[in-house]
């Protein structure tokens, strides 16, 4: 099992397209091509097997999370976002 990740346009993050089966890397990538870029949606691919994903649980967000709040800097409120830029 295979995550795919696909990034739109230059400039832009990958974003999480969906998952499929594959014996190996190289026939994930193709077969991602395939399936998530059949119209030009993409300009750049990844896959990442799924088994090498650690992600936090849903029922620990609270304890996990909670020392970000402390921590107002980090919060885009306090910049002035300058004119022309787009996607930050």
């Amino acid at each position: 099992m295979w995550e795919v990740f696909v990034r739109s346009r230059r400039g832009l993050s990958h974003t999480h397209a969906g998952s499929l089966h594959a014996p190996d890397a190289e026939m994930a990538l193709r077969n991602a091509r395939d399936l998530y870029t059949r119209r030009s949606e993409g300009v750049s691919l990844w896959v990442v097997p799924s088994a090498q994903i650690t992600a936090s649980s849903p029922d620990e967000k609270d304890a996990f999370f909670e020392p970000a709040g402390d921590k107002p800097y980090r919060h885009p409120t306090f910049y002035e976002i300058p004119e022309g830029v787009h996607h930050l």
